[in-house]
């Protein structure tokens, strides 16, 4: 540069001044250059993706967990910030809350549990999907809690069940909420109490135990408090970014209303009940159609729902025993002693029907009592009809004939003669000379000839 006069080494030092620090913005913005379609690939939701709401409300069955998953694979489609789920439940099926529990673990998308609005419960099975959450919170004045499992089968929860099967259940149910605790850093002693002796607690002692991480008056309230926490997913942390993201309600799908409905056990048990009589009295009456065609779609829909429920194969066949006690009383002089079993018989067996301890899981004794008396009923009705219909006489063809009592018309006798019988002249035959005017019976029909004798009375 010696050689170059003042403005030229200036013009040249300007010149590599801006090239090093362009270089060195460069370098600065790598990582965020970078960062940002990392991110985008790894699926952070940007600040206007929706918070799914869904709603679980009274017992959990298969319907619950067909919809929860819908509900999750939905939030990761739709790149969801999060999905909430509002809590109002007894409890329910512990199959059905550990797939609950199950898919929430494995869920890419933060889950947030609000028992929510006031007055609401998380109870039993509801309690351990409330603790499996990333996030759990309540509302003022719901409880949570009352886990303890109660033993499934005839006699379940009495004081004469095996005790020891009791205690492995409660072990497990138990080792269980522990793992579930552990998982989402939450207070395992609560856990192990909430499953061993049954306690509940208010949204202030959940939050007291470190049950849940916070309350919220309601939605919205919650929407704006979960904003930055960071959870755990898989093997790496995640902040929830709320943004401008919005609630947006994912209620049911009348599928997943549909199977709600049938699997609740009332339902199911009237639709047995509505398809057994269709079929009963189609057979019974061949060519009606409609009650068959009713008969067989209800026997259908029912055998599904009884499909997703906890069914005792026991009660089933004592309702299928006093099916067959309630047809044998009208061939069989009982002197109602058929009758009277089959009714024990299925009030029995639909008591056992739904193989389940918890009272909203089973049939109603208010309905069942009912279902019975008309079940027997209608059975001793439509089967005492048909065989009245079989040992009645006949009153049309050759047949009808048979016994019928006429008057002679001109005599008759071997060799022919006429008779005039149920408003019709005949020829009929006698063995002897019958004179014009006597009354007479028809023994036999021979084509259009009536062989007749003198009646007798």
């Amino acid at each position: 540069m010696t050689g170059l006069d003042r403005p030229a080494r200036a013009a040249i030092v300007t010149t590599v001044s801006t090239h090093a620090l362009r270089a060195c913005l460069a370098i600065a913005l790598l990582p965020v250059l970078i960062g940002a379609p990392v991110a985008a690939f790894a699926g952070e939701p940007p600040h206007d993706s929706p918070i799914l709401v869904g709603h679980l409300t009274g017992p959990i069955g298969p319907a619950t967990g067909i919809y929860v998953e819908r509900l999750l694979a939905d939030a990761s489609k739709q790149n969801a910030t999060c999905l909430l789920l509002t809590l109002d439940t007894p409890g329910g099926l512990s199959d059905t809350m550990r797939e609950i529990i199950q898919a929430i673990f494995a869920s890419p998308v933060p889950v947030v549990t609000f028992v929510y609005p006031e007055g609401a419960r998380a109870a039993s099975a509801g309690a351990l999907i409330a603790l499996s959450a990333h996030v759990s919170a309540m509302a003022p004045g719901t409880n949570i809690g009352a886990a303890h499992p109660v033993s499934i089968g005839p006699g379940g929860g009495g004081e004469n069940k095996d005790d020891t099967m009791t205690e492995k259940i409660t072990n497990d149910a138990a080792a269980f909420a522990r793992t579930i605790a552990t998982r989402r850093g939450r207070s395992v002693t609560w856990a192990e109490r909430v499953v061993r002796e049954s306690i509940s607690s208010t949204a202030d002692e959940a939050l007291a135990a470190h049950v849940i991480d916070l309350i919220a008056r309601d939605p919205d309230d919650l929407r704006d408090r979960i904003n930055g926490r960071r959870v755990e997913i898989g093997a790496s942390e995640h902040t929830i970014n709320v943004g401008q993201g919005e609630l947006v309600e994912d209620p049911p799908t009348w599928r997943e209303r549909f199977l709600a409905t049938i699997s609740e056990p009332n339902i199911a048990y009237l639709l047995m009940l509505a398809g057994i009589f269709g079929i009963f009295f189609e057979l019974q009456h061949p060519g009606a159609i409609l009650p068959g065609v009713v008969g067989a779609v209800s026997i259908i829909t029912a055998a599904f729902a009884f499909h997703m429920l906890p069914v005792n194969a026991a009660g089933f066949a004592l309702i299928a025993l006093a099916l067959g006690l309630f047809v044998l009383e009208v061939k069989v002089t009982s002197h109602g002693l058929l009758a009277v079993g089959g009714c024990a018989a299925m009030l029995i067996g639909s008591m056992m029907l739904i193989n389940s301890p918890l009272p909203f899981m089973r049939v109603s004794l208010g309905l069942i009592i009912p279902s019975v008396i008309a079940t027997a009923l209608f059975f001793l009705f439509v089967v005492s009809m048909a065989v009245r219909t079989r040992h009645r006489r006949v009153t049309t063809g050759r047949e009808g004939l048979l016994g019928l009592e006429g008057v002679v018309r001109g005599g008759v006798g071997p060799q022919g003669g006429s008779v005039f019988v149920r408003g019709e002249f005949w020829n009929a035959e006698s063995a002897e000379p019958i004179e014009d005017g006597v009354h007479i019976r028809v023994e036999h029909v021979d084509g259009l000839t009536l062989r007749v004798r003198r009646a007798t009375h």
